[in-house]
């Protein structure tokens, strides 16, 4: 397998509700310029599908979880610019459930 198919879907744990990640991807992907620039083809509340150079598409889905909101960013070549919209969403809090999860998955320490 090649390095770029582990790059061609991402994902993050966000705060936000759905709508405003759709939004905020929206106004990421759409004031890129030059070769990076995308330009909206479908929008629904909960996805957003984009063109890029070429023909290239580009996908931002979320969907609410026990955790947070989860939102997934899959493309070929827009990876790059998909990790750095994801790095820029406020991550979910740690929740005492998983951290306790967590945890219970390690294994034992000995003494």
């Amino acid at each position: 397998m090649h390095q770029q198919s582990n790059r061609q879907l991402q994902d993050r744990l966000t705060s936000l509700p759905i709508a405003e990640v759709i939004a905020l991807a929206a106004r990421y992907f759409t004031r890129r310029s030059g070769v990076y620039a995308a330009f909206i083809e479908k929008q629904g509340p909960s996805h957003l599908v984009l063109r890029g150079q070429g023909g290239e598409e580009l996908v931002i889905a979320a969907r609410l979880t026990d955790a947070g909101t989860a939102v997934s960013g899959s493309t070929y070549m827009f990876d790059q610019q998909v990790a750095r919209f994801l790095d820029s969403l406020p991550p979910a809090p740690v929740l005492p459930v998983l951290v306790a999860a967590a945890a219970a998955a390690l294994p034992e320490r000995v003494a």
